[in-house]
């Protein structure tokens, strides 16, 4: 399920977050989004998934506008926002049924998504009493939970230690194997680990699109071409 975004813009007053952003997200692989803060990504994100309305432009999700429907794209994605809000008082396994009953998803989809994202050990835990990455976790179990076919994730791995990291990035790969994953993120490494394609953006335009081939080049050549596009 391919996303297809053209001439793209959002201000907020003279505050020019997207300056005509166009390019194809393609289906059934990891693209990320590389860019400093106040780059446009998390604008870019937030008017894919409908919840953001841009000035001008339009965006396709598999052939429908998100525009005009975007009830029947948002039943298609997952969206794990950079704050993301939970109910700090319920308990993780309560939170995420609530979920699920949002969705009209099964209950038994509860236990599946908590096995995924390996927060077993933590679900007798209100999730106030979590730490950031556990909470990212959670915010990560609540996108899959109606098992969409697009994930938008915005920095999915802030806050997680060493291990979460690689048991997350484990969590990507193997869904993005039947799903199509759009993640920001300002570590080059991740990049280097989970990406099919990266997409360079700084002052709300796109610098550059680099190919896997590209990427694998490794982290110090990414954080040259980093350096020398957001000037």
């Amino acid at each position: 399920m391919s996303i297809v975004i053209e001439n793209l813009t959002k201000s907020y007053g003279s505050q020019k977050a997207l300056d005509g952003v166009s390019l194809e997200i393609k289906s059934g692989q990891i693209t990320g989004l590389l860019g400093p803060n106040g780059a446009g990504k998390s604008t870019l994100m937030k008017i894919i998934t409908g919840s953001v309305i841009p000035d001008a432009g339009s965006v396709m999700v598999n052939g429908v506008d998100v525009l005009k429907e975007p009830l029947k794209v948002q039943r298609v994605l997952g969206y794990l926002p950079e704050h993301n809000p939970q109910y700090l008082e319920l308990y993780i396994k309560e939170y995420l049924e609530y979920v699920a009953s949002i969705y009209k998803v099964d209950s038994s989809r509860v236990s599946q998504v908590i096995d995924m994202v390996v927060l077993g050990p933590e679900q007798h835990k209100k999730i106030g009493a979590l730490s950031k990455g556990y909470r990212q976790r959670v915010g990560l179990a609540a996108a899959l939970i109606p098992d969409p076919e697009i994930l938008i994730l915005d920095e999915p791995t802030t806050g997680l230690d060493p291990a979460q990291l690689v048991e997350i990035r484990a969590l990507l790969r193997e869904v993005a194997q039947e799903k199509t994953v759009l993640f920001s993120t300002h570590i080059m490494q991740e990049v280097v680990e989970l990406c099919s394609e990266c997409i360079f953006l700084s002052k709300g335009q796109i610098k550059k699109q680099l190919t896997r081939n590209e990427i694998e080049r490794g982290s110090s050549a990414l954080e040259d071409q980093f350096s020398s596009l957001i000037v």
